[in-house]
């Protein structure tokens, strides 16, 4: 057990992809304040906003392999394409999601105005802007290359 434990703590790829994600989650409430003059710190624990984190977390960890491992290796291979279904349902299926419940809920404000169907509307934050998205790519590779470099 405690071998499993010491490789699992020395794994700097995954190290990568979730320091990546701790930065794009701890700066989405300052980036939110300096854009919208108001403090959400709900962004912290939430999916959406400026960077992706989920972006950040696959491509952080995906670099990280490539350092580890090589570029031209299959587990590189595979990360690569798990990157790109991550992304691509980020900017996709998810942001279509949360359009839909916008939609939605404008809806149910404008029918029932004074008279609500439900008392939770639905999430409209699901998905990412191809900018958020950008965002959390290049977080993931910047901090995967710090920590390769410097750790």
């Amino acid at each position: 057990m405690r071998d499993f434990l010491a490789e699992f703590l020395a794994n700097q790829a995954l190290w990568a992809g979730f320091g990546a994600w701790c930065i794009a989650q701890l700066v989405k409430p300052p980036l939110h304040y300096a854009t919208h003059r108001e403090w959400n710190w709900g962004l912290l624990l939430s999916a959406g906003g400026m960077p992706s984190s989920h972006s950040a977390l696959v491509v952080g960890t995906t670099i990280g392999i490539g350092l580890q491992e090589g570029f031209n290796t299959p587990i590189f291979a595979i990360a690569w394409v798990l990157s790109m279904v991550v992304i691509y349902d980020a900017t996709g299926v998810r942001r279509q999601a949360g359009d839909h419940a916008r939609i939605l809920n404008l809806m149910i404000d404008e029918l029932f105005t004074g008279h609500p169907l439900a008392e939770k509307e639905l999430k409209e934050r699901l998905g990412h802007t191809p900018r958020e998205v950008l965002g959390g790519v290049v977080l993931g590779i910047v901090f995967a290359l710090f920590l390769s470099r410097y750790v």
